[in-house]
């Protein structure tokens, strides 16, 4: 059963891959303007004063527009970095947009690097995913990192997915395992969603 899993999983993360790697500068450039918008509302809804969220990489929808935004209102934003066991360190993004690469060739935040448990601390989380299904089930790209962050938060804070549209599968349920953690919610350019997680 668990290979079953891991080739479905397999099989659609190279799919989506490959959609991302067909959309044009322009279809970028305007799905950044869209999420933007969407992520400044979900932090006024929540009212969020410390958030994470990640660097995107080049096919990721591009989150800089809105954490230059962040920063300019003077909200914390904490931003992932690696760890070769599996965790993740965080640093407080600034206005600098200095970037290292990190591990698996991924963009880094520079600055002063915070420990696994820094990210108890947000009041809202935002994360990268392949794809989202309505039940909360997210498929990430298939490393771990978010998943074992957020199994080992004792009180998560509500943690919203980034993806594009057709990203977002409804009537069609994704892939999950016992250690896939659900998400609250979804944010594309276009909407966001509050999902019914598996777990409730």
């Amino acid at each position: 059963m668990p290979d079953d899993f891991d080739d479905a999983k397999r099989a659609l993360r190279a799919e989506l891959r490959e959609r991302r790697q067909l959309l044009t500068e322009v279809q970028r450039e305007e799905a950044a303007t869209g999420i933007a918008a969407q992520l400044y509302a979900l932090v006024d809804a929540h009212d969020a004063q410390s958030v994470s969220c990640f660097l995107a990489t080049t096919t990721e929808p591009d989150t800089r527009p809105f954490l230059n935004a962040a920063i300019a209102r003077g909200i914390r934003v904490l931003l992932p970095i690696t760890r070769s066991d599996g965790l993740l360190d965080w640093a407080v993004a600034d206005e600098t947009e200095q970037e290292n690469v990190g591990l698996f060739g991924l963009p880094e935040p520079t600055g002063e690097v915070l420990g696994p448990i820094a990210v108890d601390e947000v009041d809202l989380m935002i994360i990268p995913a392949a794809a989202v299904d309505a039940s909360g089930t997210r498929l990430g790209w298939g490393r771990g990192y978010f998943d074992k962050t957020l199994g080992s938060m004792q009180k998560r804070p509500p943690v919203y997915a980034v993806v594009y549209d057709s990203e977002v599968f409804d009537g069609v349920e994704l892939p999950r395992e016992l250690h896939d953690q659900p998400v609250t919610g979804v944010v594309t350019p276009t909407r966001t969603l509050a999902l019914s997680s598996a777990d409730d």
